[in-house]
């Protein structure tokens, strides 16, 4: 087996919480998505930071690759063992470490999921509001810089990270940020670590920024009869100041796909799902306004979730929009891409994305947090259909290219992993070697999640 050395270390180091056997090694090498089998040589399971360390010093002594684990939850293959190693999986590091209410922060170690430290907060009157709609574990959204159907109003991981503590390529350990509402010291080492999918180094505690639960919430569902008239009513929401918490786009294909799966009774259009937070006047008076855009826009069938448990089904039906649109066509595969414009080019990008996806002969569901002008979609394939796959990798490369050329980004929530990293030089030019150098930097020998997000010697 490849890397005996390093394994014998590490299992004299860690036990039983090192396992190389078949099937955790195939647990821990396989995605959401529609890339191949990876299994790692190994697969580790840390208590604290200092294991961590103890593992980066083992494996980098030995020439090890590293890539950390969380949930799986990711859909660029940014946790594959493309070059096989070792994978961290932080299960047993999934604690609340403290909550210190006053200054609205969290501590937490990063296998915790985040509807688990929200059950956590319950009681406190604060929550975590970042939802990219999949329980993924915190020290995961904070690799990917995730987001997702609250970003419109509570911002992205970005902006709810206030530090970090991370390990690096060769064991140090080191923390960026404080709990000071801002900082003027130095480089901003969070805001690089956040988002670098673990290239840079291994996040091993999080101090995250909370926000006061909402006093009221008002939940609803419309349909459009056109696509063009739902992504309109969102940017004139946008433009007009109404501050929505979720904005939620679903085209008519995501519609049909709720009513099989999830036995909703939408009609099969696009549909808007919207949620508004604040105070009891303040909600009243953002959803009215929100219903005048709509009505303006030709929307119908509006209807407002009154009751906790109606607004919790609206949102876990949108929440299980992979898998509903995945039985669309049973036994596919999905390819997920996603891009993010600036709101005023949404509706063109949106309508040109399904132009290439009907062009292709694909079946390829659009669902947006297009409050923030991203959307995503969901081409279904035949698994081992080379064809369906060529297709497929042709539409996203479009719509990667549209999102660049109308001034946006190739990716607003997935991130890069194995997936876009071809298309990273078109969005950032020369920058992109910048990252390669910071890089090698950090990790000369290249160790942490190689093969993912940054250059390779001869690119």
């Amino acid at each position: 087996m490849p890397h005996d050395a390093a394994i014998a270390e590490l299992s004299r180091l860690l036990g039983t919480r090192l396992s190389v056997t078949r099937a955790e090694r195939d647990q821990h090498g396989t995605s959401e998505s529609w890339y191949p089998p990876t299994p790692p040589d190994a697969v580790a399971f840390p208590e604290n930071t200092e294991e961590v360390s103890q593992i980066m010093k083992i494996c980098s002594a030995h020439g090890m690759p590293v890539v950390a684990w969380g949930a799986g939850t990711s859909l660029e293959g940014h946790a594959l063992a493309a070059q096989g190693g070792l994978c961290i999986d932080f299960r047993k590091m999934d604690l609340v470490l403290e909550v210190l209410g006053d200054d609205m922060l969290a501590v937490v170690q990063p296998g915790i999921t985040r509807q688990a430290l929200n059950d956590e907060l319950r009681a406190t009157g604060l929550f975590f509001p970042v939802d990219p709609g999949a329980n993924a574990t915190l020290g995961g959204m904070a690799s990917t810089r995730a987001s997702g159907t609250t970003t419109v109003r509570y911002g992205s991981m970005r902006d709810n990270v206030a530090a970090l503590e991370v390990v690096l390529a060769d064991g140090r350990i080191i923390r960026t940020g404080s709990r000071a509402a801002k900082s003027a010291a130095g480089y901003d080492l969070t805001a690089l670590m956040v988002g670098a999918e673990g290239t840079l180094g291994i996040i091993t505690e999080l101090t995250l920024r909370l926000h006061g639960q909402p006093e009221a919430v008002s939940t609803a569902v419309c349909a459009f009869d056109t696509l063009d008239a739902a992504v309109e009513t969102v940017m004139r929401t946008v433009q007009l100041g109404i501050p929505a918490a979720r904005m939620e786009f679903v085209d008519e294909d995501v519609a049909r796909a709720f009513n099989a799966y999830a036995r909703a009774e939408l009609p099969e259009k696009p549909h808007l799902l919207v949620e508004f937070h604040g105070s009891p006047a303040g909600v009243a008076e953002q959803a009215e306004r929100f219903g005048e855009v709509v009505a303006e826009m030709g929307g119908a069938d509006f209807d407002w979730a009154t009751t906790t448990e109606d607004r919790t089904a609206l949102w876990r039906m949108r929440h299980g929009a992979y898998p509903a649109c995945l039985a669309l066509r049973p036994g596919s595969v999905g390819l997920a891409t996603d891009i993010c414009v600036p709101i005023s080019r949404l509706s063109e990008a949106v309508r040109a994305a399904r132009d290439d996806i009907a062009a292709e002969g694909l079946l390829g569901p659009i669902v947006g947090h297009v409050g923030d002008g991203n959307f995503h979609a969901l081409l279904l394939l035949e698994p081992g259909n080379a064809e369906d796959m060529a297709r497929a990798k042709r539409v996203a490369r479009k719509m990667s290219e549209r999102a660049l050329a109308m001034g946006g980004t190739i990716t607003g929530e997935h991130g890069i992993g194995m997936g876009k990293r071809a298309l990273m030089a078109d969005e950032h030019g020369p920058a992109w070697q910048v990252m390669g150098a910071i890089k090698a930097a950090l990790d000369p020998q290249g160790l942490l999640n190689p093969g993912k997000l940054v250059p390779g010697e001869n690119e």
